[in-house]
């Protein structure tokens, strides 16, 4: 691939995911700045395979695969664990009570089974059950069921939240 084409070819991949990887691993990690290290780990891997990329599976499902891969390593060789609790101090804002639910969501996401935060973080963007299914190696029909009581937790708590 001439050296042109691959920069104009990662520019265009960078920009359309480069904010849903970002999400998708600080969703998975449960920390902003890990999320960002892994970010950018991830799109270094796109860009030193991406003459390899052969479209047996789409762009996205092949990035978000990588994504999720790093993650997986970083998780393995940390031993660190997602924090699980609410910041005590949130930044000021205009919408510091949506700031907080969306804290707490994280938190909520950070504190679930790694599967279940890797399914529900490529389901918060979007992304195909059938290719979430591709992404993490499992079932169409056992995303379904996953996130169906993810969805069924994450309501529960949020009940238990808004009721303090």
């Amino acid at each position: 691939m001439a050296t042109h084409n691959k920069q104009m070819e990662f520019d265009s991949i960078y920009n359309a995911y480069w904010q849903k990887i970002y999400r998708v691993c600080c969703g998975y990690l449960g920390d902003p700045d890990w999320a960002k290290d892994v970010t950018q780990d991830t799109f270094i891997a796109v860009w030193n395979n991406l003459g390899n990329f052969r479209n047996e599976a789409s762009v996205s499902t092949w990035i978000y695969r990588i994504a999720v891969n790093n993650c997986l390593r970083q998780l393995e060789r940390s031993k660190r664990l997602p924090k699980s609790e609410v910041p005590e101090q949130i930044s000021e804002n205009h919408e510091p009570q949506i700031e907080a639910k969306i804290a707490f969501l994280y938190a909520c996401i950070g504190a679930l089974k790694e599967i279940d935060r890797i399914v529900i973080s490529l389901e918060l963007e979007d992304i195909k059950q059938a290719e979430i299914a591709s992404i993490v190696g499992i079932s169409e029909a056992n995303v379904r069921v996953r996130i169906h009581r993810i969805k069924e937790k994450l309501t529960e708590k949020f009940k238990r939240y808004d009721g303090d």
